[in-house]
């Protein structure tokens, strides 16, 4: 699809991969954001203007009766907005600076003359899932914050995404939107590595020889 535009191999590849991780993402949105939000709501209770709750389930039913379906996918637009480019960022990058790093190590693309040992091939794998992972929490972080703001506000005092973000502005700054970055960065890359390298050990395993 991207070879028309005469794009360089990284950059074919991170619009290939940012595609497809994106296109995944949008539909994965439907089921993670009412998960998400029982989450998030459970994380917060029994704080200065939070319910309680018995459990997930008590989560659901009260939030069902108190704002019907829609309750449960609060936020679900700016989930979209949040995870589908970070989903799209985060492959993007894992393909692109794979290529990266194996052009730095002089294996060049089609790995046939040389064959790389198989910790090599493990390093630079998790090395890409690292950096994927520093790149999306960096771009990411902000919609992810604002998100979670509406999220786990009572439905007694819903603001709006544009009062979330003068609050976010008034009480902090633009370093409020930066808010757990750090937590961020760091469940970003370990889910991002130990998700690829698992999902590169099956690949391994599925490939048979002609």
């Amino acid at each position: 699809m991207v070879e028309p535009f005469k794009f360089s191999e990284p950059t074919q590849a991170a619009i290939a991969n940012g595609i497809a991780g994106m296109t995944a993402s949008l539909f994965a949105q439907a089921v993670f954001v009412p998960i998400d939000v029982i989450s998030q709501k459970l994380m917060v209770q029994g704080y200065s203007g939070h319910a309680k709750y018995n459990g997930g389930l008590d989560v659901a039913r009260k939030v069902l009766k108190s704002d019907g379906i829609r309750g449960l996918y609060r936020g679900f637009g700016l989930s979209v907005m949040t995870y589908s480019p970070s989903s799209a960022v985060w492959w993007a990058s894992y393909g692109s600076s794979q290529r990266v790093i194996w052009r730095f190590l002089g294996q060049g693309t089609d790995l046939k003359e040389v064959a790389p040992s198989l910790s090599t091939i493990v390093a630079v794998q998790a090395a890409g899932g690292i950096i994927a992972g520093a790149t999306a929490s960096c771009i990411t972080t902000p919609l992810d914050t604002i998100k979670t703001r509406l999220q786990v506000m009572g439905h007694e005092k819903r603001p709006s995404t544009r009062q979330v973000v003068k609050n976010l502005i008034a009480d902090d700054g633009w370093k409020g939107f930066y808010r757990g970055l750090g937590p961020r960065f760091f469940s970003m890359s370990a889910w991002g590595t130990s998700m690829i390298l698992a999902y590169e050990y099956l690949k391994r395993l599925c490939v048979k020889d002609d």
